[in-house]
């Protein structure tokens, strides 16, 4: 398949896990020839239930580009993978340690012009590449779960990474069908799961201090804001707020609120109690609602909702 970002035909899973196999589902679906390494025996049989399990919702969603069924992801030795790939996933376990002793082994094995790069959600490449031979082209490529279904990507170069392989990454996401963003500056969470980070500490404090139950904070969510935030990120939506003046009139005029808000805003801490108190939330949440395949009815629903914005005129 042409990128725009050199010849990638052949891609390298390196740690078939849930994220590499959702990854390893995407990249079928695209038509890439797909190799796999994971130390695990069952890992084989995992991703192949995988793709079958996610591969209904990816139709749905308009993702799948090829005709008929998925094609089989080929199990190797690390290095067969390495030495057959234009392209290396890496997914594997998030340790420093760990992960820097892994990239400096798959950097060995690759053609220095393949990209590593890294689906961490919370490592910072500048502490994984250092022992590469080739840091430059080694980077993250943090997706959001399940990576077969959402667009984002984020790219975060590391201070050894070079400015090429940002390029190159950025494209070939892109080209995929991917919606990549460029994180301009390392820290813990990059961009998205910090704002994750922020919500999540506000529903669990609403939990905690008795304003909300666990299934209410969620439907405040799902049937409220979330709605909205499907189409448009915070910023757009405030500047809708802000009615014929935009967003100038919404921040001259009711910035001050927000500021009063974040200056409530808690941190309970997750003592056991309070553990227990959200599982059993969660639990009679699921309950309530019939959810016996949680899992799978997100996807359904990703599936159609990716479906309507194409639709819409936005990136399948």
């Amino acid at each position: 398949m042409d990128t725009g970002s050199n010849k990638i035909e052949h891609i390298g899973i390196v740690g078939a896990g849930l994220i590499g196999a959702h990854w390893a589902a995407y990249f079928l679906a695209q038509g890439f020839a797909v190799s796999a390494f994971d130390p695990d025996p069952r890992a084989a049989a995992r991703l192949a239930a995988t793709v079958a399990d996610i591969w209904p919702a990816m139709e749905q969603a308009g993702l799948v580009r090829i005709a008929g069924a998925p094609s089989a992801v080929a199990f190797a030795p690390l290095r067969e993978v390495c030495g057959r790939v234009q392209f290396i996933m890496e997914n594997g376990p998030e340790s420093v340690a760990a992960k820097t002793a892994l990239i400096a082994e798959i950097d060995a094995m690759t053609a220095p012009e393949v990209i590593i790069a890294s689906s961490s959600s919370s490592l910072l490449p500048s502490d994984y590449q250092s022992q590469a031979a080739h840091p430059g082209r080694v980077l993250g490529a943090h997706p959001f779960n399940p990576p077969s279904l959402i667009p984002l990507v984020e790219i975060v170069p590391g201070r050894l990474t070079n400015a090429g392989s940002v390029e190159r990454a950025m494209k070939f996401f892109a080209a995929i069908g991917k919606h990549p963003i460029h994180v301009r500056r390392e820290q813990a969470g990059f961009v998205a799961n910090r704002m994750t980070a922020a919500l999540y500490r506000e529903a669990v404090d609403l939990v905690a201090s008795g304003v909300a139950t666990v299934e209410d904070v969620d439907a405040a969510i799902c049937q409220g804001p979330g709605l909205r935030w499907a189409f448009m990120g915070p910023h757009l939506l405030y500047h809708l707020g802000g009615g014929e003046g935009g967003y100038r009139h919404y921040l001259e005029h009711l910035g001050p609120s927000q500021e009063a808000r974040w200056a409530t805003l808690r941190t309970s801490p997750l003592t056991p109690a309070l553990r227990e108190q959200l599982i059993a939330g969660v639990e009679d949440e699921l309950r309530a609602l019939r959810m016996d395949e949680p899992a799978r009815q997100r996807d359904q629903g990703l599936g159609a909702l990716l479906r309507l914005r194409a639709a819409m005129g936005d990136k399948p």
